[in-house]
């Protein structure tokens, strides 16, 4: 029978998700592309048929946290009104994504803290770099037009402001997925905002 795309997709879509699932579980170095065809139910043929090697497999597995972070840069660019009410969406987005979206957490999770970085990982490495790069810039330009038009603080430049929020995330990002018993994410997500956003105003 002749394999349709939507099969293709299918097919990859179940290889992502096998190495998502094996990845969150053993880590990154600890997983071989065996393992997760075995999970799959397949072969080593079909991941060879979609990507290159493991590398590849795993940079697709990291855009399951990647490319929605990298579509709220794009949404947040464009935003208008209030500039505290667009970083706390920023902010919401980012932290209810965690609690309500399984891949994006776990795809952040095995990055942060399942992943040893080596030099092999170099390509996604700089992905990751140019992502956090777009993510503070957006951040600190939302702080800069919120200075303009007088409703953040000036008394520190944009560009650290914008740092703060970031690492303010990140932070909180990274203690969750290490101990999820440490506080309950779901219900603190507006807590964190007020602190992020007080930090903010005048």
């Amino acid at each position: 029978m002749r394999r349709t795309k939507e099969d293709a997709e299918k097919t990859r879509q179940q290889i992502i998700h096998s190495a998502l699932s094996l990845f969150s579980q053993n880590g990154y170095t600890n997983t071989t592309l065996a393992n997760i065809a075995a999970h799959a139910g397949f072969s080593r043929g079909p991941i060879y048929w979609h990507f290159k090697n493991k590398d590849e497999l795993f940079e697709a597995v990291l855009r399951l946290s990647q490319d929605p972070l990298a579509e709220l840069v794009e949404t947040s660019r464009q935003a208008s009104g209030s500039l505290l009410k667009a970083i706390d969406y920023f902010c919401d987005c980012w932290l209810r994504w965690l609690v309500t979206d399984a891949g994006y957490r776990q795809s952040f999770e095995i990055f942060l803290n399942k992943t040893e970085l080596t030099n092999n990982l170099d390509r996604t490495l700089k992905k990751e770099r140019e992502l956090t790069n777009n993510l503070i810039g957006v951040l600190s330009d939302l702080v800069s037009r919120g200075q303009q038009n007088g409703e953040i603080r000036k008394d520190y430049p944009a560009e650290k402001l914008g740092l703060m929020c970031y690492t303010q995330l990140m932070g909180t990002t990274q203690a969750w997925l290490f101990s999820p018993r440490l506080f309950d994410l779901e219900n603190d997500i507006p807590f964190i905002k007020e602190q992020i956003l007080r930090l903010l105003k005048k």
